[in-house]
């Protein structure tokens, strides 16, 4: 009786929380977790993460990459948040793009703009243009609060409905641990914590983010279609919450003529 209330009660303030949409999709979001928590929580975390895992230098060319592609998609998400009237979301927003030396085919952004792009990526990337695809699909995931809707979820299901601050409190490693799952620090591109949901969404906002950035969107599909000869593809969609990388790819081709309509070379 006790959790079946606390999961009344934990959904009850899902439905109440859920009074914002996410940019183009208008699709209904759920934050019950403060953004000012996930500013800090992201930092800390971020900062740790750097410490243990050092970014190349500044004077390495795929590190210029790296940072360039990320300043021009911040502008370009600036710039498009502002416009809609949403520009409070990222006024916060301290973006750092850093390159770290990994075999892993990965790269993840944290609320707060802080972005982290791992060497083993370059090789399926090729160029700016796919870097651009994963960076604009990361920073998406960040713009559209995934990781906030998934903390809240991931609280109820795993540390019995505590609140993020108590669980701060109370059971800070098993937080940090959460915290660092939701947003894939330490996993590999195509298995991360998010919802098919989340990740259709990403891919579309990401598609409009790169082209508002000067970045073609058609690049997209042929990053995927290089993600899946590396083997993305091996785990069955119904296994795994990611979409496999046909179904994605066939989405990818209906969203292109509208990400088409922001690209300005």
């Amino acid at each position: 009786m006790q959790t079946t209330r606390k999961f009344f009660t934990f959904f009850l303030l899902l439905t109440l929380a859920a009074c914002s949409v996410v940019p183009f999709s208008n699709r209904k979001r759920i934050n019950i977790v403060p953004d000012e928590t996930m500013l800090s929580m992201s930092l800390t975390n971020y900062n740790d993460f750097l410490t243990q895992n050092p970014p190349l230098p500044a004077t390495d060319n795929n590190v210029k990459m790296v940072k360039e592609v990320g300043q021009k998609l911040a502008a370009a998400v600036t710039s498009f948040m502002n416009a809609k009237g949403m520009g409070a979301d990222v006024s916060k927003y301290q973006w750092e793009f850093n390159l770290v030396k990994s075999n892993e085919v990965n790269a993840w952004c944290m609320p707060g703009g802080k972005v982290v792009v791992y060497t083993g990526l370059l090789p399926v990337a090729v160029d700016a243009d796919g870097l651009a695809v994963v960076m604009g699909h990361e920073i998406a995931h960040a713009i559209a609060k995934h990781g906030s809707e998934q903390m809240s979820q991931q609280l109820i299901l795993q540390l019995g409905g505590m609140t993020l601050e108590s669980a701060l409190a109370n059971k800070p490693e098993a937080t940090k641990s959460l915290f660092n799952t939701v947003f894939g620090v330490g996993s590999t591109l195509g298995t991360l914590a998010f919802s098919r949901e989340h990740e259709y969404e990403a891919d579309k906002l990401g598609l409009f983010f790169m082209a508002m950035a000067g970045y073609d969107p058609n690049k997209a599909v042929n990053f995927w279609e290089r993600m899946s000869q590396n083997g993305s593809a091996a785990v069955p969609e119904l296994l795994s919450t990611h979409p496999n990388d046909a179904n994605r790819i066939a989405e990818m081709k209906k969203n292109l003529p509208e990400a088409m309509t922001y690209y300005k070379k």
